[in-house]
């Protein structure tokens, strides 16, 4: 049974057209909250859609991390790259933090192990909901999301990733004052080779478990990430067959699962110059390198810093089709995926001071990306 999530209330937006109170802004295509407070400091989110329905989702939430009154206090951040539709990353936005805050309450505290069972367990109720609803539903099985999830708390900060959307550290070099910008996530892409190998090694009697069509590399001919949240076509084969559409179906049955939901995990000390985490869908890494993004973060202010991350990249995207960014600006979306994908930002800023100082504690917020603040 899927629990409701409480939801702290949230002010509206200042009205300012600065994007800088809580719900964001919208304009055209592009959705953004310039500037917010989180516990730790400050923060920025922009998404920009391509798609002709936008599958990316994402939650920035501060406050309480259990549902524990006394449990701990942080950041929890989530980008959910959706595929096939978004039914999945919608279900991972309203389900895998309240699973988190269940989890962290009954075991009092949090770990690495809190957050691996938090994202089996909305794994296991999205293909409940997939088996009640593909019937009449079936393109439902063929829908999945990337879920990329930071988690900042007590000095700490822990990352959980599965598929390909990534965050980045930005940390200062004392010796040089220039900014290096440290990948913190482990991605699931076939086109990388440690994943393709991880997957031949998992699957050694299936010759075409990953195949190169049109030079990319995909799972099964299907899909470039190897883990996710939902896809159940490609994890149970009672999801693999009519009503399913055919492009879907393999031609082989299967007894184990395809793709997976565990997600890698890291955690790491927070230390002194590191200044700020870019959380991004792979429709931002796709144009702009790690460190390129770290460059603009640390030379700009932070107010719309996220919202100046996705303008880069749509200049980039621009750049690659012999255009300009203006005119790529006017192509609807659904037509627009032919240039970038759907793309989303959290920059989060670091302040050691607020991190140190564990007594100081704002209020509770909670934003949904792409959408205004739930109440």
């Amino acid at each position: 049974m899927v629990r409701s999530c409480w939801k702290p209330a949230v002010d509206g937006d200042d009205g300012d057209g600065s994007g800088s109170g809580s719900g964001g802004r919208v304009d055209g295509l592009l959705w953004y909250k310039d500037l917010g407070n989180h516990v730790y400091g400050e923060f920025s989110m922009a998404v920009i859609q391509a798609n002709s329905s936008l599958e990316d989702r994402s939650v920035f939430e501060s406050g309480p991390l259990s549902f524990n009154h006394f449990g701990p206090q942080g950041t929890f951040v989530g980008v959910y790259d959706g595929h096939g539709g978004a039914e999945a990353s919608q279900f991972v936005s309203d389900n895998l933090f309240c699973n988190f805050k269940r989890l962290a309450a009954e075991n009092q505290g949090l770990s690495e192990n809190v957050i691996k069972r938090a994202f089996l367990a909305t794994e296991e109720s999205f293909l409940s909901l997939v088996k009640k609803q593909w019937l009449s539903k079936p393109h439902i099985a063929s829908a999945g999301t990337c879920c990329l999830v930071g988690i900042i708390c007590n000095g700490m900060i822990y990352i959980a990733n599965s598929g390909d959307s990534r965050v980045v550290l930005g940390r200062l070099e004392r010796a040089t004052r220039e900014t290096s910008a440290i990948q913190l996530s482990a991605e699931h892409n076939v086109n990388l080779e440690r994943v393709r190998d991880e997957l031949r090694s998992e699957h050694p009697f299936d010759s075409e478990i990953v195949v190169l069509r049109h030079n990319v590399w995909r799972v099964k001919g299907l899909i470039q990430v190897s883990r996710s949240i939902g896809d159940a076509y490609l994890k149970k084969a009672e999801f693999n067959r009519e009503p399913l559409p055919s492009k879907f179906r393999l031609a082989e049955t299967f007894f184990k699962p395809i793709m997976s939901c565990e997600p890698s995990i890291s955690s790491h000390k927070l230390h002194p110059d590191d200044q700020f985490l870019i959380f991004a869908s792979d429709g931002l890494w796709e144009h702009l390198s790690n460190q390129e993004a770290v460059h603009i973060v640390s030379n700009n202010a932070p107010n719309g810093i996220a919202r100046r991350l996705v303008k880069a990249a749509l200049r980039e995207a621009a750049k690659k089709r012999e255009m300009r960014l203006a005119d790529l600006q006017k192509i609807e979306q659904g037509t627009r995926r032919h240039f970038h994908d759907d793309i989303t930002v959290i920059v989060v800023f670091l302040n050691h001071r607020m991190i140190d100082n564990s007594s100081l504690w704002g209020s509770p917020l909670s934003i949904k990306g792409g959408g205004s603040a739930n109440h």
